[in-house]
């Protein structure tokens, strides 16, 4: 189906892009076959660093007039294999692309190329007051990444996910067309929303080299409560009570006792307390004192009518630091913990948290398994992790397909979808199949044939181009 690449094509490919930035064969470094967690493995014919949007618009024509497949990728940060090149081709990375081009106070937007990392964009907006609010765990993942998995964090309670503060994009096509999608504008009612459409597809649309992020004034104040409670149940129940409180969380973060003491261990750092099975980490934002330690009372009061143990504040960078550095630190805290690992990151309503999490200790029980999990309360949002611990490779593929095959279906029933942040990539097709049924998927490879007519772009992630998975 698509064209190998042979010698001519890397020399014409470097006369479109510098030679020390086409790299190929043994040039190319291991790191780029994989990403950081899905198993996905498999090397690109050439490796590309791309400056701009005019050099990636003449890699798409050079690549569609000669039928050679691309995949884009930025700091490679993934967990279901979107950035890896699965069918070899051009790998193209924007990583280089990392400029914050303008902070617009008076429209409240920053223009940023993709290749920005998360962390850095942060650091720039609240130095000058302003808060980009989309805050998922890892922070080295790049903006251009985050956009196209629609990725969510644990502020989403609040303030949402990354879709809903993204104005404007300029995209590449896969026949190398350049288009402004949106803008600085706030209100668009013309026509489909094309933007909307490229958030969270995966690089299998268009190639973003450049967004316009909404951002919001910085809170004045911002304090987080640790509460402990005394079994999962209580915990998670909990949740929505404070949820239509009408106190207006920032973060709920739900955490077991065994995640923690796999974050201190990794750490080297002691947690506040771990003496209790659950515990919920919430975060207050606000303009005034007054108004985050009225809300964070009226959530101290709340938990404790129903269950939790305590209440710690933590309210000081002596404070924070621990709890989270702890919370940060949980999926790599779980990865050092195992010699292989791979992650089902599911979305079910908030009242079906406990629900899930239980059915994943059967699972564990059932199929001899390790299956610590943490998550995004206030939203539903799970990250369950499944471990070799040093299973028989065979073995291991057996107990961990059955493990996924169980966990996804059981999302399902309980009203839920496949990922709520992190994608679908190549790991995880067959499982969006089976949870969207054949309509679905049907309008989604139309919608990919009208963008991508040869299918080059991120070929076979989210769903294949044919009937078969």
């Amino acid at each position: 189906m698509y064209h190998s690449m042979t010698s001519e094509d890397i020399a014409l490919l470097r006369e479109i892009i510098p030679a020390d930035r086409v790299l190929t064969g043994d040039e190319i470094l291991s790191d780029y076959f994989h990403d950081e967690l899905s198993g996905t493995h498999s090397e690109p014919e050439a490796l590309v660093f791309v400056l701009s949007t005019e050099e990636t618009s003449r890699v798409m024509k050079f690549a569609y007039e000669r039928n050679i497949p691309v995949t884009t990728r930025g700091a490679g940060t993934g967990l279901v294999g979107a950035a890896v090149a699965v069918h070899g081709g051009i790998l193209l990375c924007t990583s280089r692309m990392n400029h914050i081009l303008e902070l617009d106070e008076d429209n409240l937007t920053v223009t940023v190329e993709p290749g920005v990392l998360l962390m850095e964009l942060a650091a720039f907006t609240e130095e000058h007051g302003y808060l980009y609010p989309p805050d998922p765990g890892e922070k080295t993942a790049t903006i251009g990444g985050n956009i196209s998995t629609n990725a969510g964090g644990m502020r989403a309670v609040r303030y949402g996910v990354t879709r809903d503060y993204v104005r404007g994009l300029t995209v590449v096509l896969a026949n190398g067309e350049v288009v402004e999608l949106g803008g600085k504008i706030v209100k668009n009612s013309s026509g489909y929303s094309l933007l909307n459409l490229m958030i969270g597809s995966e690089g299998t649309l268009g190639i973003i080299t450049q967004a316009t992020l909404k951002l919001l004034p910085l809170p004045a104040v911002s304090i987080s409560l640790l509460i402990p409670f005394r079994t999962m149940d209580e915990a998670l129940d909990t949740v929505p009570f404070l949820v239509r409180s009408g106190t207006n969380p920032t973060a709920i973060e739900y955490m077991s006792t065994d995640v923690i003491l796999y974050a201190q261990d990794y750490l080297s750092k002691k947690f506040p307390d771990t003496s209790h099975d659950a515990y919920l980490l919430l975060t207050y934002d606000g303009q005034s004192q007054e108004e985050a330690e009225k809300n964070y009372s009226e959530a101290c009061r709340l938990a404790i009518e129903h269950g939790a143990a305590d209440a710690y504040f933590v309210d000081t960078d002596e404070r924070k630091k621990p709890v989270w550095s702890a919370r940060g630190a949980f999926l790599e805290a779980i990865k050092a913990s195992t010699d292989e690992m791979d992650e089902c990151d599911v979305v079910v309503p908030r009242r079906k948290i406990a629900d899930f999490i239980k059915y994943t200790h059967q699972v564990a029980r059932e199929l001899s398994l390790r299956i610590p999990s943490f998550g995004h309360a206030g939203d539903g949002n799970l990250h369950v992790y499944i471990c070799r611990d040093g299973l028989e490779q065979s073995l291991w593929e057996e107990k961990l397909a059955a493990a996924f095959e169980k966990m996804y279906k059981k999302a399902g029933e309980l009203g839920g979808q496949v990922s709520g942040e992190h994608g679908i990539g190549f790991a995880k097709r067959p499982y969006l199949r089976e949870r969207l049924g054949e309509v679905q998927i049907g309008l989604m490879r139309r919608i990919k044939e009208a963008f991508d007519p040869k299918g080059l772009l991120n070929p076979d992630k989210i769903f294949t181009l044919s009937d078969e998975d």
